[in-house]
């Protein structure tokens, strides 16, 4: 009989786990690597099995970090479920293929990204600015938004789940961020009640360079465990908010970063076409930023690269642009990046 207790990090665990569950035969032998980078989930690659390489997650219910964080494990569900409709929202090979799901202990199994591969936030860290991952960068984004938005009425039914959203972002971000600033509460909480209220095409809840491959003739988007019917505005302040924040600790390419994030908002509007609510999508976008600039220095999940000099200069920034909010992205970037200077 199978134990309940499995730990994907543990390779004799892992293995007498695939073998109880049919996914590896019994001669078969596996090596495992533990994959770094997240907080929410052990991650491991593995080798040996059919099929070439597996990733195998397991979501942890104590998140892996300093502040205490809590989150159900159901939501690699939703990881799941995300897998399997990029299949059509994305282009193809932008996301992997899900290989099998076990609800009872909260696992997953994926296709690996085959090598050659590079994480896309470590690339931007080193300074490799390329302007045609940043365009890819912001044309998945758009392209994932128009399509969900074209198939609303079934991704309304699939991602209807909002908690795990909820505690992982709009809690963790900016609920626990207003308590830590307050001069900012009131801006956050606003932004919590509209960000409810705007359910409109599939979000992906963690759009990040952190979350994303760089393969030779594609990116590959990775970690969905945050998808939901909701505010695309939300994607786009978020990946916005890691360019920025890379713009503030990179001084010498702190133009490139931004000239990265006006490609980066180009790119995505073009993809995203004509769908009705563009319209009044920037507005919320800058609003979104803006808090999760805030969110990344004084919110659960903090920005580990950023010491504590350029987190209360940013903290600072933001919560002087928070009572009147530029108009447009442009005006954001041109504003955070006029203080930084003023700042030196």
């Amino acid at each position: 009989m199978l134990s309940p207790l499995v730990n994907v990090e543990d390779p004799a665990s892992l293995a007498a786990y695939l073998r109880a569950t049919g996914h590896l035969g019994s001669a078969a032998s596996i090596r495992v690597q533990v994959l770094g980078g997240g907080v929410s989930n052990r991650t491991v690659l593995i080798t040996g099995v059919d099929g070439g390489a597996w990733v195998v997650k397991q979501a942890l219910e104590k998140l892996r970090t300093n502040i205490d964080w809590f989150s159900s494990p159901e939501r690699i569900l939703v990881e799941a479920a995300a897998l399997k409709i990029l299949q059509v929202l994305a282009p193809p090979g932008c996301t992997p293929a899900l290989i099998f799901e076990d609800p009872q202990r909260f696992i997953i199994a994926m296709q690996a990204v085959p090598q050659p591969h590079e994480n896309f936030k470590a690339a931007l860290l080193q300074g490799h600015i390329d302007a045609e991952r940043i365009a890819a960068f912001g044309r998945l984004l758009g392209t994932i938004h128009r399509r969900g938005w074209q198939r609303r009425a079934q991704i309304r039914t699939l991602f209807s789940r909002r908690d795990f959203f909820e505690t992982l972002r709009l809690e963790a971000y900016y609920a626990f961020s207003g308590q830590q600033v307050p001069s900012a509460a009131g801006f956050l909480h606003h932004l919590i009640e509209r960000t409810r209220a705007r359910q409109i095409t599939f979000t992906h809840g963690d759009y990040s360079p952190k979350n994303v491959l760089l393969r030779p003739e594609r990116i590959i988007l990775l970690d969905h465990e945050t998808s939901h019917f909701g505010d695309p505005a939300f994607d786009i302040g978020f990946a916005m908010t890691h360019l920025l924040s890379k713009a503030h600790h990179l001084p010498p390419w702190r133009a490139r970063f931004v000239q990265a994030a006006r490609l980066f908002w180009d790119e995505y509007r073009r993809a995203c076409g004509d769908v009705p609510w563009a319209g009044e999508l920037e507005p919320y976008a800058v609003r979104h930023t803006l808090g999760c600039l805030l969110a990344r220095v004084a919110g659960r999940s903090r920005l580990e690269y950023m010491n504590a000099h350029e987190r209360a200069l940013q903290t600072e920034i933001v919560t002087r642009m928070m009572p009147h909010p530029p108009a447009t992205l442009p005006a954001l970037l041109e504003e955070f990046v006029a203080h930084l200077a003023a700042s030196a």
